[in-house]
């Protein structure tokens, strides 16, 4: 073999072998146990980010192991291909977003490629390609059919000036990116589908999900956000109608001195046209859409109706405010305050005077003082007329049993979750497959006229979508009659729900999915993928797989057994100051530091001009700081193994990793000298069989490491997921190899077996550099095609072990003595040891504690 590593030979040489013996080309396999391991696709933005190749550089580390388990294991990728940024781009640089995407595709997926990625591309599949969106199409159509879809109307961001809906993106301090007009709030109709329906199985299964994060878990159950609560009804004074409210603190009822309705209320209505200045304050609502994440942040502001709320128990006339915080499509747009009792309604009260009556006081000897800040525990009942002295717990039954009585209550179990509208006013996406007849009825449209395709080749103009634009594009006919298409296009969130499911047969035609190959495969085995797809993405997919479930397309309930969410990738950040005091960020490859021995920046200067640029910390890798590392570059200058074995090194998968070039560089070492290792090794001549029967100390030493390490790689790797530690433990094993140097035959049998282990466990991590050094130890077979090492329980046995001894609980000594050691004979070299008889001179040994295998303490005073 070479004397040098050279990597960029080694890599090609190993890729070569793999594409042309379509190495990780799967089918199903019955009598084999599968594993499919699945990371999240990327959308085609141009480059790999870092984010991107510790993702996948998890997955393929799974991947390569649970293959050298003897396991079927399929890992296939795709595209993220539909969605706003692409018509962004497109406008940008005056190309279509087609084009744009799929020039992004086919650079990505050759940045993967040098990766080393074990992918099936046979599998691969692109969201914005018809023979993939036809079948969402037809599902879609599947679940109109069974009562799942419905249309209906919902606000929108709108730019009155170029007549176009925005997205959230889209609006720029209240204003339209492109025409800076102030954004309106409209109604238009939109099409949902009903996750609500799915709400309680939703929430339940996630007890199913063992090997799901906590933290995620706990993510979804507070946004479907289960309930139990109260409706109750305020009759509203001098008017037909009333306000029906939703509460779950119904043992707060007799604090309630206000009531709140969002702006879109019919009350709100009502009294924008008996007063100016409600009208006005309404407007202005509702042309300052705010998202529900601010709300608890933001100024809570609000304006009389005029109008009175009567008190169900009491009877007492109530103020009916509009407030800012209040938003129609939660509950019923209207709420019940309690001030004394409720933050938010605390807030309120004390801007605009209104009253706040305590109703709930402590069950311990605490004073509260409601004027000053909501008490919002649960307690005992005060000033609640018959109620008073109940816990809140006995007064929610009590009141509710009240309520339910007099026909003005009922009990209620209440969701958080609000159904999903697909609808999106954009063009790059998937057209939804409705249409309108003449006499205004809705219908699917037919199966055998699917897809409904996007036009390709069109021009963006930044204000509308081309098939909106285009009104020959939505002319069709149903049964003879003439008909409009939709020209609303599908949520993207859409393709990501279902498109682990088509992976198991993405070239099937005739069908959403074949369910031979998809009740094979799935549930996925091993889910990867970041924190910020916990919410959405995950519950969307849960939600589709039960929607495939349900019309038969697959067996299983949930779509991911197991599920770990990688850490961001973060890195230092510099910049300079413009005359405005903004910042002007610089790349640290721009850069030149130095560092204090802790590694702190200590000065930093522009490359280019020397001058000083100030450094801003570390952050999470974004385009926004200019902060981010192509991955390209370190791999051109030290190879794909070395990105990949420092990625799986800095830190556990489930951590942020901050990037370091010191850490790269130590990585790009550690290879060569692996290499070098090996080298030597096959040079040292002709090596013999291992004979375990006659070794000598050193080399029963080095075989003991080299199977402790195999178990401690095996667990690290297959249950606790940190590679990390994993890494460590081979660099011990190397560091272990390099003492025993003689030629001794079986010196060289020895050697052979650590190296052989450390090249087999690493391969998963390093695929290419072991591609080459396990044909260099003389294997015939691929290490790819090598089963994972097992470890030998006999060669783990010591013959010494170290103990610890102590007097009084503090460390005095350590000894090697014999694994067998009896107990009395281990007292006795304890109390006869140099540094405990120091420490106990004087003293009376009052007892010997023995902990075997580990410790004697020596109590003494």
């Amino acid at each position: 073999m070479d004397q040098q590593y050279n990597p960029r030979d080694v890599e090609q040489q190993a890729r070569t072998y793999w594409e042309e013996n379509n190495t990780f080309t799967v089918k199903e396999e019955p009598g084999k146990p599968k594993y499919y391991c699945l990371s999240m696709f990327p959308y085609p933005s141009g480059k790999l980010h870092m984010g991107h190749v510790r993702n996948y550089t998890i997955g393929d580390v799974i991947s390569r192991y649970q293959r050298m388990q003897g396991k079927n294991v399929m890992q296939p990728m795709g595209w993220d291909a539909f969605g706003l940024p692409a018509e962004n781009a497109a406008i940008a640089n005056k190309t279509a977003p087609a084009k744009w995407t799929h020039a992004n595709i086919a650079y990505m997926k050759n940045q993967l490629k040098q990766l080393g990625f074990g992918y099936d591309w046979n599998r691969e599949l692109a969201t914005c390609k018809p023979d993939y969106y036809r079948w969402e199409q037809w599902f879609f159509a599947r679940l109109y059919e069974k009562g799942l879809v419905y249309k209906k109307m919902s606000t929108v961001n709108w730019d009155p000036i170029d007549q176009t809906v925005l997205a959230n993106e889209q609006v720029v301090d209240g204003r339209g990116w492109r025409s800076g007009a102030l954004v309106e709030q409209k109604k238009i109709p939109q099409w949902f589908i009903r996750i609500t329906d799915y709400a309680e199985e939703l929430l339940n299964d996630l007890d199913e999900l063992e090997d799901w994060p906590e933290q995620v878990k706990t993510m979804q159950r507070n946004w479907i956000g289960k309930s139990v609560g109260t409706e109750l009804t305020f009759p509203l004074k001098g008017r037909e109608d009333a306000l029906d409210v939703y509460t779950t603190r119904p043992d707060t009822l007799m604090g309630v001195t206000y009531m709140a309705v969002a702006a879109e209320h019919p009350i709100a209505k009502a009294a924008s046209e008996r007063y100016r200045e409600v009208a006005e304050f309404v407007e202005q609502c509702r042309n300052s859409k705010v998202a529900e994440a601010d709300m608890a942040t933001m100024e809570k502001k609000g304006i009389d109706t005029g109008y009175k709320a009567i008190h169900p128990l009491t009877q007492e006339e109530i103020p009916v405010y509009v407030a800012n915080f209040v938003l129609m499509e939660y509950g019923t747009g209207a709420l019940m305050a309690v001030p004394g009792h409720d933050d938010r309604d605390h807030e309120f009260a004390l801007k605009y005077r209104l009253p706040i009556k305590q109703v709930i006081a402590a069950t311990d000897s605490r004073e509260i003082d409601v004027q000053e800040r909501a008490f919002t525990e649960k307690g005992v009942l005060v000033s609640s007329g018959k109620y008073n002295g109940m816990t809140s717990e006995e007064a929610f039954d009590a009141i509710a049993n009240y309520l339910e009585e007099n026909g003005i209550g009922k009990r209620t179990v209440n969701y958080r979750l609000r159904d999903w509208g697909v609808s999106r006013q954009r063009y790059w996406g998937a057209p939804i497959p409705m249409m309108t007849l003449e006499d205004g009825t809705e219908r699917p449209v037919p199966d055998d006229q699917l897809p409904i395709t996007l036009p390709e080749d069109v021009e963006m103009d930044g204000v509308q979508s081309p098939i909106k634009a285009d009104p020959e594009w939505a002319k069709t006919s149903y049964e003879g009659q003439p008909a409009t298409l939709e020209t609303d296009t599908f949520d993207t969130f859409m393709e990501s729900s279902w498109y682990y499911a088509r992976f198991c047969s993405p070239n099937y035609d005739k069908g959403m999915l074949d369910p031979a190959a998809a009740n094979y495969w799935l549930p996925v085995d091993q889910y990867i993928g970041g924190i910020e797809h916990a919410i959405l993405h995950l519950l969307y997919a849960r939600f589709f797989h039960k929607l495939l479930r349900d019309v038969g397309l697959v067996n299983s309930s949930e779509p991911f057994n197991r599920l770990l969410c990688q850490g961001m990738v973060l890195a230092e950040t510099y910049y300079r100051e413009d005359d405005n005091g903004g910042k002007i960020w610089i790349s640290p490859a721009d850069v030149v530091t130095e560092k204090d021995d802790k590694g702190q920046v200590t000065r930093a200067v522009h490359k280019d001009d020397g001058k000083p640029v100030v450094a801003g910390g570390v952050t999470k890798m974004s385009k926004s700081k200019n902060n981010g590392i192509d991955p390209q570059a370190i791999i051109d200058e030290h190879g794909a193994d070395t990105v990949r074995l420092f990625m799986m090194f800095a830190a556990p998968p489930e951590q942020s990793l901050e990037w370091s070039d010191s850490g790269v560089e130590g990585a790009h070492r550690f290879l060569k000298r692996l290499w070098r290792m090996v080298s030597e090794h096959t040079e040292s001549g002709t090596v013999p069989a291992l004979d375990t029967t006659d070794l000598g100390e050193g080399q029963r030493n080095l075989r003991r490491k080299t199977h402790e390490t195999i178990a401690k790689v095996s667990d690290d790797v297959s249950r606790r997921l940190t590679f990390n530690t994993s890494i460590a433990a081979v660099m011990e094993l190397l560091n272990d190899v390099s003492k025993l140097t003689d030629d001794e035959p079986q010196s060289l049998a020895v050697r052979q077996e650590a190296l052989d282990t450390a090249v087999l466990v690493l391969s998963p991590i390093v695929p290419h550099i072991c591609h080459q050094l396990w044909h260099a130890l003389g294997h015939e077979e691929p290490v790819v095609d090598a089963s994972w090492p097992e470890a030998d329980k006999d060669a783990m046995v010591r013959s010494e072990i170290q103990v610890v001894l102590q007097v009084n609980g503090k460390v005095r000594a350590k000894a090697d003595v014999p694994a067998n050691i009896e107990k009395s004979a281990l007292e006795a070299l304890a109390l006869e040891n140099e540094n405990v008889v120091r420490f106990t001179e004087g003293k009376t040994v009052r007892k010997v504690i023995v902990v075997p295998g580990k410790l004697v303490n020596v109590v003494a005073n």
